[in-house]
């Protein structure tokens, strides 16, 4: 078995500048090549258990989301393991099904197995996550805003109902409701205050039969549109703050007499039922979120120190019928 030292004779260099290369660190691109072609030509693989001892942590990282049924979550992680993979590190997905508790039991396997950092689109508060920078773990939060110092990704949540909503007035409705998620979803909350404050500039009504808090799935937004078209006074128009949630939309739409109700939807549709030609879409792009996301966590376990980091994704133009198979 090729050692180290191995590597080093053949590459012409020492064992401190192989050693560079093999933790990602800054080296003449001249050298990192030839410890490249060296570790190839002999086949070398490091002894991954020792340098997790040397390191005091793992090269596995944990992404913790709420729904990875969710095409949104899914692209995400599509970015999260992109820069994993090119930094070195192994990524474990959990999935939290929006309940605090598995949150929380994810985030003690990370401190307990020493991983390198974790990636969390949270379920809920949580104190764990203070006793992992402690312990000198990364984490990043995407998705959802948290009030500790802790880097994070997010999205102008506000911004995004304003703008979704604008869009829809502009196009002459006059009664839009809202479908968003939970209560305690910070993101839902977030989008249907967006909507109301849309409202209040074009001097439109916002009563709260219109606004309904369902969950963020496909169940959760047909259901919601039922009862909507139910009412006594049906809306012209609706809202719908995720992506799932416009697919639920839509398929009530299809199948019944209210062909003529608008839609906007804030998200990207992984699939539809029926033509989407007239639907206002405001698309998030979450790959590029996890991307972010990554590369900060990256740049935190190979040594990046000062504040908080919080980057903002930039919001989208409102586009009629952009969507993707």
């Amino acid at each position: 078995m090729a050692r180290i030292v191995d590597v080093a004779a053949l590459a012409g260099v020492s064992t401190a500048t192989v050693s560079r290369v093999l933790n990602g660190k800054s080296v003449r691109e001249d050298l990192e090549a030839a410890v490249r072609r060296a570790i190839d030509e002999l086949g070398y693989s490091p002894n991954r258990t020792a340098r997790s001892l040397r390191r005091q942590h793992s090269e596995v990282i944990a992404l913790v989301l709420p729904d990875i049924e969710n095409p949104f979550f899914t692209s995400l992680a599509r970015g999260v393991q992109d820069v994993a993979q090119e930094a070195g590190l192994s990524v474990v997905l959990c999935n939290t099904d929006e309940d605090p508790e598995k949150q929380e039991q994810y985030l003690r396997v990370a401190e307990d197995e020493n991983m390198a950092g974790v990636i969390l689109a949270p379920a809920g508060p949580s104190e764990l996550l203070q006793r992992l920078i402690e312990r000198h773990r990364s984490v990043v939060i995407v998705d959802r805003a948290v009030d500790d110092g802790i880097d994070q990704v997010t999205f102008d949540n506000v911004e995004l109902g304003l703008r979704a909503t604008r869009a829809l007035v502009e196009r002459g409705y006059r009664r839009i409701a809202c479908v968003t998620g939970p209560h305690t979803t910070p993101t839902a909350v977030a989008r249907a205050e967006g909507w109301r404050q849309a409202l209040a500039e074009a001097d439109l009504p916002a009563p709260e039969e219109s606004l309904v808090f369902a969950n963020f799935r496909v169940d959760g937004g047909e259901a919601a549109m039922r009862d909507l078209l139910a009412g006594p006074k049906p809306p012209d128009a609706v809202l719908a703050t995720n992506n799932l949630v416009g697919v639920g939309a839509l398929r009530v739409l299809s199948a019944t007499s209210h062909r003529d109700v608008g839609l906007g939807i804030i998200g990207d549709l992984p699939f539809v039922t029926s033509r989407v030609d007239d639907v206002s879409l405001l698309q998030l792009r979450p790959r590029e979120m996890g991307l972010t996301a990554a590369r900060m966590l990256v740049e935190r376990i190979r040594g990046e120190s000062g504040p908080a980091r919080r980057v903002v994704q930039p919001t989208q133009p409102v586009s009629l019928g952009a969507t993707r198979d």
